[in-house]
């Protein structure tokens, strides 16, 4: 569609995504420069729409950039008062002590937060600055300048057809210019994606590996509730079929998150991530502590877990990558806010020094330099082996010597291992399904589990359903013609949302997609095994609308 005509409007910078990262360097830039011209561009119906997170927060990304942010009254309200770490066997549960684990891991000085106010929180802080934030707005397209430059993204073009021309009312759009584009779009983002592969920035790198995590919010009974109790565990219900992990928060209002974690290296294609969390929540543990409440939210997203080694180069011409869309997840912590905010201060300044001095459209290697490092290179490297351990090892030997690994990266600033690989990237680990049993999993009770559709309504996922479908197949016959014989169609199973089916049509088996459950979680774009689904932005402000979460 290059013959489209755009109106173009001009910034000094444009982000993509108001998430921490994003929302940190447009606050960060107007502290520099108030006469800086900001922008920021969101595709959730509003700030914190689509932030899906835990959420422990360390506030050491807040205290750099707004280090009065108890004055201002940013929703940091609950503290952690207790960690809890338990290794789960079927029936009964082991408390891993907290005296081993090394001080990273501790929780102290960290909050339970929701990372959706605390955005909307800090969208409030960076419009009273100045800066423009639009929701609403998906970036579909990026815009290159004459030497190839990143130098803008198109957003709010609306009203295609499902065959993608356009319709009745439709909308082009704009460009949005910057002498910097920073790109905050989170885990496995298309315009980062795209930047990545146009500008080699993964070449050299480990490849990047993720996990899928899936959260329901539950109010529970007020006698169970222990406000500011954290709890992490392991094994039970995953075992050797899958790395992976719990997390059960107490934040206030008789509220908890109860999440799980599944890493998507795993290679039997008969796993079924949403339905091993079901599974999880009727451990006795669990179970008796929901007994009697409620699920109020469910939501799903992808997690970077690459760590250190997979974290491609963060520069190009004109553009920077900040946060997830980098791949700054600290893994054993389960957090990545904290980077997020840091990255999003540290790509500001370069971009301001940058244009105080004249300069636009090059690579920020001030940036570069700044993460790599600064503190979230430390952060990062002290525990980059803590993954490739646990998938080449297991869990009981990546627990003690991932353990070790990072008691002398924090005591003595190295590791006896070196720096280990990944290997494979998670759609490569996906083995035949005649390799692997099917697995049996126990139905639903719509007491403590419930089935995908009746989750995903409480996500409040929306799509119009007359626009082009925003999941693309590279070849349209590969799921049944490749991916059903060989895989068992795992597309059926990896997805939280229950977009993929195979159906039978006239004694035939035929893959369909509904992409209007999409909660924008991108593990088919990570997991199909024959890489060919690829997630784009739909159009600005549908998919879920996440209340707290």
């Amino acid at each position: 569609m290059a013959e489209i005509e755009r109106e173009a409007m001009e910034y000094d910078v444009v982000i993509v995504g108001a998430g921490p990262a994003g929302l940190s360097a447009a606050i960060r830039l107007k502290q520099l420069d108030a006469d800086l011209q900001v922008v920021v561009l969101e595709k959730g119906s509003e700030v914190g729409a689509h932030i899906l997170s835990g959420a422990v927060l360390d506030p050491c990304g807040l205290n750099a950039l707004i280090p009065d942010w108890k004055e201002k009254g940013a929703p940091l309200n609950v503290k952690v008062k207790e960690d809890n770490f338990y290794m789960l066997g079927e029936a009964g549960h082991v408390r891993i002590p907290n005296f081993p684990m090394p001080p990273l891991m501790n929780n102290h000085g960290n909050y339970i937060v929701s990372m959706g106010n605390v955005c909307r929180w800090m969208a409030e802080q960076a419009e009273e600055m100045g800066v423009e934030i639009f929701p609403g707005m998906a970036c579909s397209e990026l815009v290159y300048g004459d030497k190839g430059e990143v130098k803008g993204v198109v957003a709010g073009e609306f009203g295609k057809n499902p065959d993608g021309t356009p319709g009745p009312a439709y909308e082009p759009g704009m460009e949005l210019h910057g002498k910097y584009v920073f790109l905050g779009e989170g885990v496995r983002g298309s315009l980062s994606k795209e930047v990545i592969a146009k500008f080699g920035l993964s070449d050299g790198k480990e490849p990047q590996k993720y996990g899928v995590g899936m959260k329901e919010i539950w109010e529970i009974d007020p006698a169970k509730h222990k406000e500011g109790t954290v709890t992490h565990t392991m094994g039970w219900p995953l075992g050797s079929n899958a790395g992976g992990g719990s997390f059960i928060y107490h934040l206030d209002n008789n509220q908890v998150y109860v999440g799980f974690v599944v890493h998507l290296n795993y290679k039997n294609p008969h796993l079924f991530p949403y339905m091993e969390f079901q599974r999880f929540k009727h451990h006795p543990v669990v179970a008796e502590l929901l007994k009697g409440g409620k699920r109020v939210a469910y939501g799903a997203r992808a997690i970077t877990e690459g760590g250190w080694q997979s974290m491609p180069k963060l520069v190009a011409p004109g553009v920077a990558l900040l946060g997830c869309s980098a791949g700054m997840v600290n893994v054993p912590r389960i957090k990545g806010n904290h980077n997020a905010m840091l990255s999003g201060k540290a790509a500001a300044e370069a971009a301001y020094e940058a244009i105080k001095a004249e300069r636009s459209g090059d690579e920020l290697a001030a940036y570069e330099t700044d993460v790599r490092d600064g503190a979230i290179g430390k952060d990062l490297k002290m525990v980059r082996n803590v993954k490739p351990m646990w998938s080449k090892w297991g869990l009981t030997a990546s627990l003690a010597l991932g353990g070790l690994d990072m008691w002398t990266n924090n005591l003595l600033g190295f590791s006896f291992f070196g720096t280990l690989g990944h290997g494979k990237n998670d759609a490569e680990a996906t083995e035949e399904a005649s390799k692997h049993k099917p697995i049996d999993y126990p139905k639903p009770d719509g007491v403590l589990s419930f089935d995908r559709l009746t989750n995903v309504s409480f996500s409040m996922t929306n799509h119009e359903e007359s626009q082009p479908c925003h999941l693309r197949l590279g070849n349209e016959d590969t799921p049944v013609r490749v991916n059903l014989p060989k895989f068992a169609e795992p597309a059926q199973r990896y997805c939280p949302a229950g977009v993929y089916e195979v159906v039978e049509k006239d004694g035939q088996p035929e893959f369909v997609i509904n992409f209007q459950n999409c909660v924008h979680c991108k593990t088919c774009d990570i997991k199909d095994p024959s890489q060919n689904i690829t997630w784009t932005t739909p159009q600005g402000g549908d998919g879920p609308n996440y209340p707290n979460m």
